[in-house]
């Protein structure tokens, strides 16, 4: 993942003390330093490197676009200016952090220095007027835990809306004929998330394998050994073919700098190559491309988004919701042919690649179950012009041993889940992540033009809470 670049705008208003707003900008601006972010901030621009005055706008405005900052940053060193703050917010039209350092007590006379907290409640009233949407952190203490994690809370929303700006997808040809579900507006998308498709033809993929294998090289012969240490006594002609298969969707995505790609991964690639690319799309998703199946657009997006909810990036597992638990009414599969990414697996288990049982037993599929753990579960889809975000936290469990690629979840209510998935705009497929991330990308939808988010569980107000 690319370092977030901040956008540090730390403003005063002359009625409070300018020493002490001085003396915290300073010491704001040092616990930054810590965190994984690119600091672009007022150096120079004025002699007390603050926003505070008219004039300075235009040249904090230049500063910010030409370094094309990912976010702002407007801590409150005292009470602060709200308009000017609006002004550059609403110009640059990137997420916003609020926040102010917890005032200190009245002095002996009972005069108050900063007033922090007060001018946040301004500032967020006119940035409402302003439709600016902002995240606030509560009013706090500078060293405390509670900034830090707000602060990387914050962080990881702009991942999440960064990932999805000016993204690029490869699409590997047509949907399979029978999946009407995952038709998407690629129109809609283009103009109003700025999502770019890239289509290829399987024949493309095909000549692109072709010249690999002609070549042998050492990337084409790294991916076959390790195909080969995961399916002991495979054919060799079937593993050299998905190993060729890997590396031409890699050199196409990168050749059309698309950051996931989606593909009609049957019935045609079966009769054209005679393989399956499910485990060629888990090496993908493992090497940072997250690759989906049917050529799941929407799909292709969530897995993006999932990808960024941590800064260094997270892997996704794309999957089907299957079936309900022969036991459990709130356990759930999900399941893949054998597209999971194997750094996911539990190595505890039986781990293997292998032939596809649905598919007349051909080659290249991964067989195993995921590790156990918590995850939160998510899908982007839309349909008449209105796009949606469902949100979903769950744990895994235990379950009946499958084919493929596979986890069981359990949720709190799975009919709630159910419906929701049913009445839509959802489908069967999913994009999962490790961790509880719910809270990140239901405040990167309110960046995110025209994205609503749907939360399934724990609760939006549960989530928002974390916030707190």
């Amino acid at each position: 993942m690319q370092r977030i670049k901040l956008g540090y705008c730390p403003t005063r208003r002359d009625v409070f003390s300018r020493e002490e707003a001085i003396r915290f900008n300073r010491l704001i601006r040092r616990q930054l330093e810590g965190l994984p972010v690119d600091v672009v901030d007022l150096n120079g621009l004025n002699e007390e490197e603050l926003l505070f005055q008219d004039c300075d706008i235009p040249a904090v405005i230049d500063r910010f676009a030409a370094a094309k900052v990912d976010a702002l940053f407007f801590p409150h060193c005292n009470f602060g200016s709200e308009n000017r703050v609006a002004q550059v917010a609403r110009t640059l039209k990137v997420p916003v952090l609020l926040w102010g350092p917890r005032d200190d007590a009245p002095d002996a006379t009972g005069l108050r220095s900063r007033d922090s907290q007060c001018g946040l409640f301004a500032t967020g009233k006119v940035l409402r007027r302003h439709n600016v949407p902002f995240t606030y952190l509560t009013n706090s203490w500078i060293d405390g835990e509670e900034w830090k994690r707000g602060v990387e809370k914050f962080l990881r929303v702009v991942n999440v809306v960064k990932a999805v700006k000016n993204l690029n997808i490869l699409q590997i040809s047509t949907r399979p004929e029978a999946f009407c579900s995952v038709i998407c507006n690629e129109n809609e998308l283009l103009e109003r998330f700025n999502v770019h498709l890239y289509p290829v033809t399987l024949n493309d993929v095909v000549v692109e394998m072709r010249r690999l294998r002609a070549e042998n090289g050492d990337e084409v012969r790294s991916v076959a050994a390790f195909v080969n240490s995961i399916a002991p006594g495979a054919d060799g002609e079937k593993v050299a073919e998905v190993a060729a298969l890997k590396v031409a969707m890699k050199r196409l995505a990168r050749q059309y700098n698309c950051r996931a790609i989606a593909i009609q991964c049957w019935t045609a690639l079966q009769d054209m190559l005679g393989i399956m690319p499910c485990l060629a799309n888990s090496m993908l998703t493992d090497d940072g491309i997250p690759t989906v199946c049917e050529t799941d657009i929407h799909g292709a997006i969530t897995a993006v988004m999932m990808q960024a909810v941590e800064p260094e990036g997270t892997t996704p597992f794309f999957a089907d919701i299957t079936v309900r638990h022969p036991t459990n009414d709130n356990a759930e599969l999900l399941w893949h042919c054998g597209n999971f990414p194997y750094s996911l697996a539990n190595r505890a288990g039986d781990c293997a690649a292998g032939c596809s049982r649905y598919h007349g037993n051909t080659f290249g599929i991964g067989e195993w179950e995921l590790k156990p753990g918590e995850l939160t579960i998510v899908r982007f889809d839309g349909d008449h012009g209105n796009y949606q975000m469902l949100i979903g936290e769950a744990k895994t469990t235990t379950g009946p041993r499958n084919v493929g690629s596979y986890v069981w979840v359990e949720v709190d209510n799975w009919p709630k889940w159910e419906h929701k998935l049913v009445e839509g705009p959802y489908i069967h497929h999913v994009c999962g992540v490790y961790g509880r991330h719910g809270e990140v990308l239901l405040e990167a939808c309110k960046y995110i033009n025209g994205l609503v988010p749907d939360v399934v569980s724990p609760g939006e107000e549960q989530l928002r809470n974390r916030w707190y």
